[in-house]
């Protein structure tokens, strides 16, 4: 099959001029910088000043400050993140004026086809740390990837780099079906679960959308899926696999695995041929999987051992994946952007795992739609914890119209707090802290400010 829109194509050339509603946003920013790098005349707005967009402004590009439709004055088309409606001023002025209006995702599936190698990493979960992981080994392989991050690499300082290489690299996102608009040579499928049910239907809604992102791989290009996830497994039945995981007879497989504070040392295996040896800097299962992961599309793309080795090994987290942010009252305090049942699981598996005499667990649910569907899941994994601490819901692009609270939460939940500000929970978090104390701020909203005003 092919991308559901190819449209865009003849607009990404040199001295087209094209204007990004949502400029600043976490994959708006790199794609203004790309373009620009293309030749593209680049201007763009955002609904508020910030760093990133001081950044694109000392680069030349002109950016407006709010949404007025007189921004798109110039431009021969606009692309739009998906926080931006048909409602905003600016694509209503643009599509009076007949001005073609394209989809961020549409922007970078043209971009990515001007490369040899576009290696697009997607799955419910872990497509942030794995899409990290991949660019730390192809940095190692000084191949001078182009990258797009959904979040921050302490090593890039930001999520995304332009570089002169025959790869670019791309966290691949499923809401919306996004990723069906790119062209992935390499298409990895780390696991499938039910989420984002404000837009998929239910779990074989979503399970189709992984599969047709899959079926854009040519045949020249290869699938790199998650032989042990069953959902991903049925999703991609009968396609032709390059599988990873603990299970005999996998494609690539980790083997002699040793333990040492909740992080592997292990021999990454490739049709029962070592491939390289490496001990991880990040701790717990789920860490193992995604590097994994990032060493099979490594393989399948002839990068060699010894910089996957170095890449991963080098590799210390991303940004809001168990991120230490420092310490209050000789507690330590980490910030972390679970949001879904299975990625508290694994978090508080691994923090249960490193010896600390408590985990509290401030938890900042995100989106109504989310905390309703997925209620029993995020109960169960919650009560984990030795203490959970609770905010209101993050609603994100939704309105609360199903009455579903935080609080339906801690009534689920022994021995929870409920604080309906984020003030109030920092300072909740301050009162309970003590020596031997792990902390987490968990959320995929802006609970990270809760972690940075606990140990400020």
């Amino acid at each position: 099959m092919t991308p559901i829109a190819t449209k865009i194509q003849p607009y990404i050339a040199p001295g087209r001029r094209v204007h990004l509603a949502g400029i600043g946003g976490v994959s708006m920013n790199p794609l203004a910088r790309v373009l620009h790098s293309m030749g593209l005349h680049v201007q763009g707005s955002d609904q508020s000043g910030s760093e990133a967009v001081e950044r694109l402004r000392a680069m030349g590009i002109a950016v407006h400050v709010g949404h007025e439709p007189q921004d798109i004055a110039g431009a021969e088309f606009v692309i739009r993140t998906a926080a931006i409606h048909d409602d905003n001023p600016e694509i209503a002025a643009a599509r009076a004026a007949g001005i073609p209006v394209f989809e961020r995702a549409e922007a970078w599936g043209a971009i990515m086809q001007q490369y040899k190698n576009a290696l697009c990493i997607a799955g419910t979960h872990g497509k942030t740390t794995t899409t990290s992981m991949a660019t730390h080994i192809f940095m190692a392989a000084q191949a001078d990837p182009t990258v797009m991050i959904g979040g921050t690499l302490p090593m890039l300082h930001s999520g995304y780099r332009v570089g002169k290489g025959d790869t670019i690299i791309l966290e691949s996102c499923e809401y919306c079906n996004s990723f069906l608009h790119f062209f992935p040579t390499v298409a990895v499928v780390l696991n499938v679960e039910a989420d984002h049910l404000d837009f998929f239907r239910d779990l074989e809604d979503v399970k189709s959308s992984f599969r047709r992102f899959a079926q854009l791989v040519p045949p020249e290009g290869r699938i790199v899926a998650n032989a042990g996830d069953p959902n991903a497994m049925d999703a991609l039945r009968g396609l032709p696999l390059f599988t990873f995981g603990f299970e005999d007879g996998v494609d690539c497989r980790a083997a002699n695995i040793v333990w040492n504070q909740g992080r592997p040392s292990f021999d990454v295996m490739v049709h029962g041929e070592l491939y390289t040896q490496l001990s991880l800097q990040v701790a717990g299962r789920h860490n193992l999987l995604n590097a994994l992961a990032a060493a099979a599309a490594a393989y399948v793309l002839g990068i060699p051992g010894d910089a996957v080795r170095t890449g991963l090994e080098a590799f210390s987290g991303a940004g809001r994946r168990f991120e230490f942010k420092g310490e209050c009252n000789g507690a330590r305090v980490y910030d972390d952007y679970a949001h879904h049942p299975s990625e508290l699981h694994a978090l508080l598996e691994m923090a249960k795992s490193l010896g600390y005499q408590r985990v509290v667990c401030a938890f900042q649910p995100h989106t109504y739609t989310r905390t309703r569907d997925l209620f029993a899941g995020f109960v169960q994994e919650l009560r984990a914890a030795d203490l959970v601490v609770l905010t209101d819901i993050f609603a994100a692009r939704e309105t609360n119209t199903t009455g579903i609270s935080s609080q339906d939460l801690a009534r689920e939940i022994p021995g929870s707090l409920y604080c309906p500000s984020l003030p109030e929970a920092a300072q909740k978090l301050r009162e309970l802290a003590r020596p031997g104390d792990l902390i987490l701020t968990v959320g995929a909203g802006d609970i990270y400010t809760v972690g940075e005003a606990v140990v400020g």
